[in-house]
């Protein structure tokens, strides 16, 4: 688990942010996790290892300000239907998993040339909608 969520974040990141700056221009979506998550008993090392992904977002999206690539952090705003939920999990809370598609339309619009000065952000994808609606303001 920290090896997948953490060091191939880190790996990643390392190997494209160069070329991204290179470039001159890039984005970075790092997909973290709600922070009730990131400490809950009995998640180890699942939260621990989303909370290492998300302060690397925030040291990236610190380290960036002022460059040609933008870093922002998107969580999905709930329990998320991954594949990895325990088998005796009952029908009730099964029913109410969020499927992962809730994280397409930010992805999509964070990647869009609408999303060209947005940088250092932490969005919701169930909370998408109102986020460009207070941002429009």
């Amino acid at each position: 688990m920290v090896e997948t969520k953490f060091t191939g974040s880190f790996l990643v990141t390392r190997a494209i942010v160069p070329r991204m700056l290179a470039a001159g221009s890039g984005r970075v979506v790092m997909i973290s996790m709600n922070p009730e998550t990131m400490t809950r008993r009995g998640f180890v090392p699942y939260g621990p290892s989303g909370a290492a992904v998300d302060a690397l977002a925030q040291v990236l999206a610190a380290d960036l300000t002022g460059t040609t690539v933008s870093v922002n952090i998107l969580l999905p705003g709930g329990a998320t239907a991954t594949g990895m939920v325990p088998e005796d999990v009952s029908d009730k809370v099964r029913a109410r998993l969020l499927g992962p598609a809730i994280m397409g339309p930010p992805i999509v619009w964070l990647a869009s040339p609408q999303a060209a000065h947005v940088h250092g952000e932490q969005i919701v994808a169930t909370e998408f909608e109102q986020w460009l609606a207070r941002r429009a303001r």
